[in-house]
């Protein structure tokens, strides 16, 4: 099974979301159905870029350090890379 870390981008605000999950369709259809607290009524949200891991642990790792940055400006730097 892989797990993924995921960024998504409001297309309402603009705003990001980082998170991870093991099923990236069905957490997408999630959050733009509002059922996160979060997201809700922020979205439609779309998918910016994952990251696979074979280990829910890596992407937890992953998504406490972007989270950490605090900075959409520094993770979209980080997309690029």
């Amino acid at each position: 099974m892989s797990f993924y870390t995921y960024i998504l981008q409001s297309e309402k605000t603009g705003r990001m979301y980082i998170g991870q999950t093991n099923n990236l369709e069905d957490r997408l259809h999630r959050h733009n159905s509002n059922h996160n607290i979060s997201t809700k009524n922020r979205g439609p949200w779309k998918l910016m870029h994952f990251v696979e891991f074979e280990t829910r642990i890596e992407a937890v790792q992953l998504e406490r350090q972007l989270k950490s940055w605090k900075s959409s400006k520094k993770v979209l730097v980080w997309i690029e890379k």
